[in-house]
């Protein structure tokens, strides 16, 4: 896996210095896209519904397709790639992130805005979201008694 600083460094830039390859920012989006596509072929994946910056999605699907690669064959343990796959997300984006694995389930989820993305590799459907996370301390437990 890509080296987490470089991709909290890469998501930085993006941040503070917007892409104006072509001038105007739709355009950039739309090449973003693009790229995605390509991206998505190349790695044997279909994507599906999306609320998530481009880079994350990239950043997603090439973890998933690195872990499917080096996972156990035939099966790989779907278990352990739903943790990887969080793991990872939570150690570069931050916490809260829920990941869910499988050839065959249903879903009704709320995600945090900008943290959705579900995509199939191979055989298998990705399920990846962000939840909001509120800290309770000692003290605030003891008002809510």
């Amino acid at each position: 896996m890509e080296d987490s600083r470089s991709l909290k460094e890469k998501q930085e830039l993006k941040r503070r210095f917007p892409s104006k390859r072509h001038g105007t920012e739709e355009k950039s989006r739309m090449e973003d896209q693009v790229e995605l596509a390509a991206i998505a072929i190349s790695l044997n994946v279909r994507l599906r519904p999306s609320d998530m910056p481009v880079y994350m999605q990239e950043h997603g699907l090439r973890c998933t397709r690195q872990l499917l690669d080096s996972a156990p064959k035939p099966q790989p343990s779907l278990t352990h790639l739903a943790r990887a796959i969080k793991k990872e997300f939570d150690s570069v984006y931050g916490p809260a992130w829920q990941c869910v694995v499988g050839t065959s389930f249903g879903s009704f989820v709320t995600h945090s805005p900008g943290g959705f993305l579900y995509f199939s590799i191979d055989s298998f459907s990705i399920l990846l979201f962000k939840t909001e996370v509120e800290l309770v301390t000692k003290e605030d437990w003891g008002q809510k008694l």
